[in-house]
């Protein structure tokens, strides 16, 4: 959930580290802080709020050094203050490291290290400082394993000590952890983004792993102390692709990516001739495939939505029964699964720990499991026996918009791949293919309404509760809708199946409580216009997304935003974008932090 990034080589370490947080600011932003260590001694620097705060404080000291740590914090133990900021000292005020995670038994550590140690913070990570220190004899590598060995929990972190200006120490335990690697000099962070500035080149720790590095080598270990060899790995996007290119957010830009990211998605993975798909990195005969009789879905958030909609791609197509759960449940009442399971982990991140451990749960139970993340090197990716990357590039705004549509994608042409080979036609898939590709074309045609869209947000900015209302394919996109403005306007919103409004929630509706409905044309859509009619009836403000050309829509609404046509199982990838951009003007117009919305982080690394 929060932010590491560490730096060791010849360049001053404190512009790298405040310009690492600055791209790892989407995993927390509740208090930065930085050490660095010149000549034996640790300058520490931490402040609350965003990394503007910490970059003004650090202006007014001169701190010089070559090797450092920072973190940028999403809090877990603890209230959001300086003194619970990271970089966290041990004792003496010698060792200092941050850490990413949840350090389940430090009551039980900071009972046993007894009443010499005193804490200046409330958090698990400083007790975590103080363990490691009571087990340094001289050899830090060795203190931070024998202090791991007592710990229960997960981390990623990264220890700097005043008696060792050479080296940092760094481990991993179930949060993502990334060397970089240059020329005389390493990189250390919770994921790439970082040092996509300065190498593409990286080293992904696994779990229970603990690396030693110097500016000239880098040693991996387990905890037993034995050698582990480690290959190093290009990173395929760039520094170009993390920025903003113009665009006044990220949420903005990462919203109008997606017809050239989804494009990247589907590009080489299907066969149109033959009506087919084909996503190699499934890992699975033709026999295999077949002896799938069952198929879950686990995700969590936004991911978990467009599962939903994969759902309908899979029974449709493919015939075979699929169930998506919500990975931080899955794991937790006995999920029965067997050899002839296929369970699918999607997370945009490939970090997310509840997805992780459900996964690892379907893995002991004998399941196939495969991963659909955008993350390369990503635990999920790893640790899965196959899947496929969604191609989205970087994502850093909080809110998930181009990685939601390309899941989409990816899980349309895995429920043909399997549909082909059960039961539909070589016609059929052509009929899905060349309507998939035409959605990037359809995508911008939406695109293309953003200042229509941008007036309706006027319009509804300041209402305070919201419904969202979608039947069918559409009523996940109704989710997908109704958490997007939650999250990043903080207007309270829900969303319902359409017919279940009058079974409780149509009792809310009134002048004040206006309604966002997807009314596009598919087989229910005699159905859900009969809803919006009861909708209607009680004068509640009505938004309707609607099909081209049904001008019936008008007399409905109050507004209408239309969408080109497509077919049913492809509604979502259209009707999700300018819901996406509503939410994104809402909260702009509200003045939010679009990018960083408050309280929550990108990638939720804890439980």
């Amino acid at each position: 959930m929060c932010g590491i990034i560490g730096y060791i080589g010849n360049k001053q370490a404190l512009p790298v580290l405040i310009k690492g947080l600055r791209r790892l600011e989407y995993r927390g932003y509740d208090s930065a802080g930085v050490a660095v260590l010149d000549k034996e001694k640790i300058h520490r620097t931490r402040a609350v709020g965003k990394i503007d705060e910490l970059a003004e404080k650090v202006k007014q000291e001169e701190i010089l050094g070559t090797i450092g740590i920072a973190h940028t914090r999403w809090a877990t133990h603890g209230g959001v203050t300086e003194d619970n900021a990271h970089p966290h000292f041990g004792k003496d005020g010698k060792l200092v490291l941050v850490h990413n995670g949840i350090i389940e038994n430090y009551r039980e550590i900071k009972e046993k290290l007894g009443d010499k140690h005193e804490y200046k913070s409330e958090t698990d990570t400083e007790i975590l400082a103080h363990l490691i220190e009571s087990h340094y004899k001289g050899n830090l590598r060795e203190a931070v394993e024998h202090a791991l060995s007592h710990v229960r929990g997960t981390y990623g972190l990264v220890v700097m000590h005043a008696d060792h200006p050479d080296s940092l120490i760094t481990a991993r335990l179930g949060s993502p952890l990334v060397v970089g690697v240059g020329e005389g000099e390493y990189y250390i962070a919770s994921d790439a983004t970082p040092m996509l500035t300065y190498t593409k080149k990286v080293i992904y720790l696994e779990d229970g792993e603990v690396a030693e590095i110097s500016k000239d080598k880098m040693e991996t270990f387990n905890l037993k102390d034995e050698v582990i060899t480690k290959c190093v790995e290009e990173i395929e996007w760039d520094d170009e692709q993390a920025e903003k290119q113009g665009y006044d957010h990220f949420m903005l830009k990462e919203i109008f990516d997606q017809p050239t990211v989804f494009e990247d998605a589907i590009r080489g993975r299907y066969n149109l001739e033959e009506g087919a798909a084909h996503l190699g990195g499934l890992n699975m005969t033709v026999e295999e495939m077949r002896s799938v009789d069952r198929i879950i879905l686990i995700a969590c958030g936004t991911a978990s939505y467009a599962a939903m909609v994969g759902k309908y791609a899979f029974e449709r197509l493919a015939g075979i029964p699929t169930e998506v759960d919500v990975a931080s449940e899955f794991r937790y009442r006995d999920p029965i699964v067997n050899e002839k399971t296929l369970v699918f982990g999607i997370s945009q991140s490939g970090e997310t720990a509840d997805t992780i451990a459900a996964l690892r749960e379907a893995k002991r139970k004998g399941a196939y499991v495969r991963g659909i993340v955008n993350v390369v090197g990503s635990t999920i990716a790893r640790e899965t026996d196959g899947g496929s990357y969604i191609h989205a590039g970087p994502e850093l705004a909080v809110a998930s918009t181009k990685a939601y549509t390309n899941m989409i994608a990816i899980m349309m042409l895995y429920a043909l791949q399997f549909g082909r080979l059960r039961r539909i036609t070589p016609a059929t898939g052509q009929r899905l293919l060349k309507a998939l590709r035409e959605i990037p074309a359809k995508m911008n045609q939406i695109l293309e309404q953003a200042d229509k869209i941008k007036a309706i947000a006027e319009k509804y900015k300041d209402y305070k509760d919201v419904f969202f209302l979608g039947r069918g394919i559409n009523f996940p996109v109704a989710l997908e809708g109704s958490l997007k403005l939650k999250e990043i306007s903080y207007i309270h919103s829900e969303a319902y199946p359409g017919g279940e409004m009058k079974h409780g929630p149509i009792a809310l509706l009134s002048e004040d409580f206006p309604v966002i409905g997807i009314m596009t044309k598919d087989q229910l859509y005699d159905k859900m216009r009969s809803n919006i009619e009861e909708i209607r009836a009680r004068k509640a403000p009505l938004l309707l997304i609607a099909t081209q050309g049904d001008e019936g829509a008008k007399e409905l609404s109050d507004d209408v935003i239309y969408v080109p046509d497509t077919m049913e199982l492809l509604e979502p990838l259209l009707n999700t974008i300018p819901l996406q951009i509503f939410a994104y003007h809402v909260a702009v117009m509200l003045g939010r932090d679009v990018d960083r919305p408050r309280n929550l982080a990108k990638s939720v690394t804890v439980e």
